[in-house]
């Protein structure tokens, strides 16, 4: 860690060496594609199905799989790290990434994709974090208005824009493409880090303490909680033999593992980190944004396609606006995070979060593009006015040599406030939905006039057509009643959102304003 405390305590107008700032873009954009590769394919998850012959129940584990396994790698990422090196622990991740989706494109059957995906999930998993911790170590705190939105914008971006590219890669050429897209870029960021990257030396002496114990409870919590988390909501929670027996397993290991974090000499992660009043606040913030992040990606494709019909090719022509503001805001939100006081930025960022939330709480069924594009431009615009201060709060007073564990820490918040943001998304959702049509059956009965008037009617439309118009008409009033009842819940869960983003940025001020300096000059 030598190079990287000489860095911290270079001057803050030192140039940037232009060999580590093409590294670090090569990084990044290996970063882009592990983040990538989780909304690409869940827009597509009804073609990988067909071309699989897999059942229903299957085909989500091509998703949780992924998930399950990342959520494990991003916290181990800081041991990793500095046992193998930066270097390494990279050319590791993008290479075992890449021979992945090589397997997960050449799958014949839905066991192979989902072993296949648990370890692409798992290898791409550590270059996340190594990403976030080299660029609050190897550059100095002046540099961060450049290299913060750009880790920021491809956080955000890649997520939001996962949909779009997925439904064009299987509307242009077939399933298999959501892969193989990986192979020439992972390759290219595999061979540059290798031959680039020189940012700290390899610590093995670390392996010979190596908390393995600590590793399995951490992944029988995590790997537990993901499951329960992705499956809950689908198969009635607890009401589910197995994801009751993986909470119990989930808990247990959960108490086994903070313990052994807190007792061992070396511990699987330090949650001392913790300790430091800013990284727990921005950590916090982090999960909030997660479900912001994830939470919105997944609602609108769902009306999109449940509601509007709309195909994935559509439904992410639809969203990409929100790529498109988040690439305009991303250098505005950096110049400003170095002038502004970070939390006005945040407060600015959820307000305008619960702003997009709260005009959605009108939603119909003829909404379409032009009804959510200022939904989605307040979301783009607002998601980099949050995570760029909250990466700078979070990880920009810690001390170089905390980094890479906490940066492990950070982002695992993140992915979790996104798995719990849509496990209580989905379950509101579900709710909502039966308790409006419980409503809305009680007001629908063959006693109330206005609804036999409006089924007269709606017969007599389809006295032309073939079949019994009576039957139709019952049919399509069903639908519409049906409808509704899902609109209504749609927009109970965005005026949740709402609540949640305004209760976000009224607690901005409780945040430290982190001393100007950096890294080291606010060490604990």
């Amino acid at each position: 860690m030598a190079a990287t405390a000489a860095l911290a305590a270079a001057p803050a107008d030192a140039p940037i060496d232009r060999r580590r700032m093409v590294a670090f873009v090569c990084m990044v954009f290996g970063m882009f594609m592990a983040i990538l590769d989780i909304q690409i394919v869940s827009a597509s998850l009804a073609e990988i199905q067909a071309g699989l012959s897999a059942s229903a129940d299957e085909i989500p584990w091509v998703q949780t799989s992924y998930l399950i396994a990342e959520v494990i790698a991003i916290p181990l990422s800081g041991t990793l790290s500095r046992v193998l090196s930066t270097r390494w622990m990279f050319v590791i991740s993008a290479g075992g990434f890449t021979l992945m989706s090589l397997m997960c494109a050449t799958s014949s059957t839905i066991g192979e994709m989902i072993v296949w995906r648990a370890a692409q999930g798992f290898i791409g998993g550590g270059m996340i974090p190594t990403v976030f911790a080299s660029a609050f170590t190897i550059f100095p705190p002046s540099k961060r208005s450049i290299v913060s939105p750009m880790i920021g914008l491809v956080a955000t971006l890649a997520p939001t824009i996962g949909p779009t590219v997925g439904g064009y890669l299987t509307d242009l050429f077939n399933w298999h493409w959501l892969f193989l897209v990986n192979i020439v870029p992972g390759i290219l960021v595999t061979v540059s880090t290798y031959l680039l990257v020189d940012f700290d030396e390899p610590n093995h002496d670390l392996l010979k303490r190596f908390d393995w114990a600590g590793l399995a409870l951490m992944a029988a919590f995590l790997g537990c909680l993901e499951y329960v988390l992705e499956e809950g909501p689908t198969h009635d929670w607890f009401q589910e033999e197995a994801i009751f027996a993986a909470a119990i397993v989930c808990g247990v290991a959960g108490i086994g593992f903070f313990w052994r974090a807190l007792t061992a000499a070396q511990p699987i992660v330090d949650l001392r980190a913790f300790s430091d009043r800013n990284f727990a606040a921005g950590c916090v913030f982090s999960f909030v944004l997660g479900i912001g992040l994830y939470g919105l990606t997944y609602l609108y494709p769902v009306y999109l396609g449940r509601v509007r019909g709309y195909s994935a090719l559509q439904i992410g022509e639809t969203m990409f606006v929100s790529g498109l503001c988040m690439f305009a805001t991303a250098p505005i939100a950096g110049r400003l995070s170095g002038k502004v006081d970070p939390r006005i930025l945040m407060a600015l960022g959820f307000s305008g979060f619960a702003a997009g939330t709260w005009i959605v709480t009108g939603i119909t069924k003829d909404w379409d593009f032009w009804e959510l594009l200022l939904p989605q431009v307040l979301r783009g615009c607002s998601l980099m006015l949050c995570m760029i201060p909250i990466n700078n709060i979070a990880l920009g007073t810690l001390p170089p040599a905390r980094m890479k564990n906490a940066s492990g820490l950070y982002n695992l918040t993140r992915n979790l406030g996104g798995a719990v943001g849509l496990a209580l998304i989905n379950t509101a959702l579900n709710d909502r939905w039966d308790l409006h049509l419980a409503r809305l059956h009680e007001r629908f009965t063959w006693t109330n006039p206005l609804v036999l008037e409006r089924l007269d009617s709606m017969a007599k439309g389809f006295a032309g057509l073939a079949g019994n118009p009576d039957a139709m008409a019952l049919k399509a009033m069903m639908n519409t009643v049906r409808m509704q009842g899902l609109l209504m819940s749609f927009s109970d869960v965005f005026l949740l959102l709402t609540g949640l983003f305004l209760l976000m940025a009224c607690a901005t001020p409780l945040i430290r304003r982190p001393r100007p300096g950096g890294a080291g000059a606010d060490a604990h």
